[in-house]
């Protein structure tokens, strides 16, 4: 018969010392060296990351001790406490925030089984709770030693971040290498951030261009933060450094509301409501060819001049951002003179929309500002599909039930001026300038086709021509004649402009809609 020893029990302080031991090792990473060739790249540790964007003391880690179950190439031999992917919740200004971050310094940040489990968990808790979700990326895409199991993982990713859409805020901060299949998680998400010199984004990498087409370029030429910010529209945010970035990471979430059960956080104003805004009488040409900037009619009207521009380097024919009026959020859509004349084209199409339905689905009111002589004409246009992108657009206004109020600048011709958020697609409100010119076409245009053959057979058909144009202005072009019709709601003096705005979303704060019972819409391609 065997008899057992018994042994003392474990002393409680022994295993609390291991745990503020092993916790110690965790939060120190895999080794300094590792974290001197991190620095040494540019860029921040994981958890330096961590601490910029939460706020202090605040950050809670989950499954800090997972480690793969991975065998095979060495990994058994491998197994560092977080697999590499740092999850868990904190504050930022005091509200809750999730947030998972790669660790380059373990596996490259690289994805596999335990790594994505820890992440599904991460954004399951997040739509769970109601609260915002920030990923900090910075990997080098599929754990290659998992094989399928690795691609797996981001399947369940990028499902999550199908469900979570629209419910809950989804942030993408892209702090370093994002390769292959990996791209498309950002690229579901609601905001993208970049910052210079470190991140990039593509689908192949640039030794499998050069072996495929022969092209020689860098990996920033390819994917970096400029070319998504300006050229692809796959960044809305880029930054030159890490602190900036996540600085701002923070700002925007203070724009946002939780989840679609909530409204924006509303902040007691400084700037006051019924200030007359007495700049913009000389800050808009009144003839409506000449240029000027759509950013000060902004400033002058938000709360403090504060936009929050999204993507502001690619199509900046057209302006979207996030500002308050009031205290309360609100979504600014504007033309742009400045750039293009403001003219609606595929670009700035596809980027409106995407930014009202964003607003629609986090119920921020939009304010559209009407300054468009129309589409851009051309075959690269219609070849591109403007019709399909112009849709697009046209889609995302006629399905928004936030608040909408429409206000005509200057001019408003044609099937753009339709698509600006005019009254016959939804607009609860419509105002305008007495500059406003709310046309089928420009004068000129129209008397050139109205006209054609009385201006070819007359004496003088220049004479002819400028008697027609000023005819067809005094007939169908004069400031009230959309009042007259009941398609604007009021003629306001400009400087009147921010008190008109901020009662007219006061009187419309409550407003609820109810879009027709259906699966879902199908939305032009």
């Amino acid at each position: 018969m065997t008899v057992i020893e018994e042994t003392d029990p474990p002393d409680q302080r022994l295993r609390i010392d291991e745990l503020a031991a092993a916790r110690a090792a965790l939060l120190e990473g895999p080794s300094s060296r590792a974290s001197q060739a991190q620095r040494a790249k540019g860029k921040l540790t994981v958890r330096e990351r961590l601490d910029l964007l939460f706020d202090p003391g605040s950050f809670r880690e989950v499954e800090g001790f997972r480690r793969h179950r991975a065998s095979g190439f060495g990994l058994e031999e491998r197994r560092p406490y977080s697999d590499g992917v740092v999850t868990g919740w904190g504050t930022v200004d005091g509200r809750t925030v999730f947030a998972y971050a790669h660790d380059f310094r373990i596996f490259g940040g690289s994805l596999g089984e335990a790594h994505a489990e820890k992440i599904h968990k991460l954004m399951d808790l997040a739509e769970s709770a109601g609260a915002p979700l920030v990923s900090l990326s910075d990997g080098a895409g599929a754990r290659i030693q998992e094989g399928v199991t690795a691609l797996a993982g981001y399947g369940g990713i990028f499902r999550r971040n199908v469900r979570a859409s629209g419910v809950i805020p989804q942030i993408s901060v892209m702090l370093g290498p994002c390769a292959g299949g990996a791209t498309y998680s950002p690229a579901l998400t609601d905001f993208v951030f970049m910052v210079r010199g470190i991140a990039q984004m593509y689908i192949t990498g640039p030794d499998v261009v050069r072996s495929v087409t022969g092209e020689d370029i860098t990996h920033e030429q390819l994917g970096g933060a400029d070319v998504h910010a300006g050229v692809s529209g796959a960044a809305g945010f880029v930054y030159d450094t890490e602190e900036e970035c996540l600085a701002e990471v923070r700002h925007l979430i203070s724009l946002l509301p939780s989840n679609n059960r909530e409204t924006p956080p509303c902040v007691v104003p400084v700037d006051a409501p019924a200030r007359r805004c007495d700049a913009l009488l000389d800050l808009v040409p009144g003839d409506p060819n000449r240029a000027y900037d759509m950013h000060a009619v902004i400033e002058e009207i938000v709360d403090d001049g504060d936009l929050f521009e999204v993507h502001a380097s690619w199509a900046p024919n057209v302006v979207c951002g996030l500002a308050r009026m009031d205290g309360h959020v609100v979504g600014i859509v504007a033309n742009q003179p400045a750039s293009f004349a403001g003219v609606l084209d595929i670009h700035a199409s596809e980027k409106a929309a995407r930014f009202v339905q964003t607003c629609d689905a986090f119920s921020i009111p939009l304010v559209t500002l009407v300054d468009v002589p129309g589409f851009l004409p051309g075959r690269d246009q219609e070849h591109g599909g403007i019709i399909r992108h112009g849709a697009k657009l046209l889609y995302a206004y006629c399905n928004a039930t936030v608040p909408r109020i429409q206000l005509i600048v200057r001019k408003a011709y044609g099937g753009a001026y339709i698509v600006m958020d005019s009254r016959s697609i939804g607009a609860d409100l419509s105002f305008a300038w007495p500059t406003n010119e709310i046309a089928v076409m420009g004068a000129e245009g129209a008397a050139n086709v109205v006209f054609r053959r009385e201006i070819a057979s007359a004496p003088d058909p220049a004479a002819a021509r400028e008697q027609r144009i000023k005819e067809y202005v005094q007939e169908l072009m004069h400031p009230f004649y959309a009042a007259e019709r009941g398609l604007v709601d009021d003629v306001i003096d400009p400087a009147d402009t921010r008190r008109v705005l901020i009662d007219a979303l006061a009187m419309l704060r409550a407003k609820h809609s109810r879009l027709p019972s259906r699966k879902h819409g199908n939305p032009p391609s």
